[in-house]
């Protein structure tokens, strides 16, 4: 009698547990919504950017700049909502539910996640590439005074470059691994 109800409160219990992870439609939601609101604004930017005239007299004038800040930060956003999408598709699945709709159309690989892990792998990819653009478009604006100002582009750059590298080979091996484990 008694082992018969302490197996009932475990089954309650359990899940009770298990259903918590419903919790998780939250942040997907909201990252659904804030990827579309990062869309929007990034297509609004770009527009910005396509509605400038460019000066032919003067192709490196401020026009030119401003075209350019604006397409880049544009792209910015592209990739920022791009993160919240890949992030609420991966949640989704890992806390969730498959989403069966994707097997019934061809298979993108790009949003989906095994595990944790691979999950952020993907998001820190994208989220670097989002930090390079950033990056591109404050060098943009920027006024060099002195040759450590050149300097330190240079250094940035090289460092943006290790880093694209690196990630280029993180993903080159872990393909690889992938294969044979398969």
């Amino acid at each position: 009698m008694m082992k018969n109800r302490i197996n009932k409160i475990e089954i309650i219990f359990e899940t009770l547990i298990w259903n918590f992870r419903f919790f998780v439609l939250f942040p997907v939601i909201f990252s659904l919504f804030s990827a579309l609101k990062f869309f929007i604004i990034g297509s609004l930017d770009i527009w910005a950017g396509l509605i400038l005239t460019f000066e032919m007299k003067d192709p490196e004038g401020a026009n030119t700049y401003k075209i350019v800040s604006y397409i880049i930060g544009g792209i910015d956003y592209y990739l920022i909502g791009i993160v919240l999408l890949i992030f609420s598709f991966g949640i989704y699945e890992l806390f969730i539910s498959k989403i069966d709709i994707r097997f019934q159309q061809d298979e993108i690989n790009i949003l989906q996640s095994e595990s944790l892990e691979e999950l952020k792998g993907k998001l820190v990819q994208v989220i670097v590439v989002a930090l390079i653009v950033s990056l591109f478009k404050k060098m943009l604006n920027l006024d060099i005074k002195q040759a450590s100002d050149l300097a330190y582009i240079a250094l940035s750059i090289l460092l943006i470059s290790i880093s694209s590298y690196l990630l280029q080979l993180q993903h080159k091996y872990s393909h690889k691994s992938d294969h044979h484990n398969h």
